[in-house]
């Protein structure tokens, strides 16, 4: 279903998680059903946001490392130093 991009499939899987009666796994699928569009757009589409995230949490991480530290000119220096360091090695 995640392989071949076929959103449609998601019914079914849901229908056979349902019926193994299993705790977790309704949990999980409860979950699912509560934020499906978002789980379809994600097996539908080739595309994500998973870049940007990823760099919001390192800047974040960098931020809760660095408080109260320095002003935001280091903070700025410190991420742009990283960037360069990662993107050319």
């Amino acid at each position: 279903m995640l392989v071949k991009k076929d959103a449609f499939g998601l019914f079914s899987w849901l229908g056979k998680a349902k019926a193994l009666n299993i705790r977790e796994i309704n949990s999980f699928v409860a979950g699912v059903e509560r934020d499906f569009i978002p789980v379809y757009n994600g097996i539908s589409f080739d595309y994500s946001n998973g870049l940007a995230e990823g760099k919001v949490n390192k800047l974040k991480l960098v931020k809760r490392v660095m408080f109260g530290r320095g002003s935001f000119a280091t903070l700025k220096s410190k991420i742009l130093l990283l960037e360069n360091l990662f993107t050319f090695n």
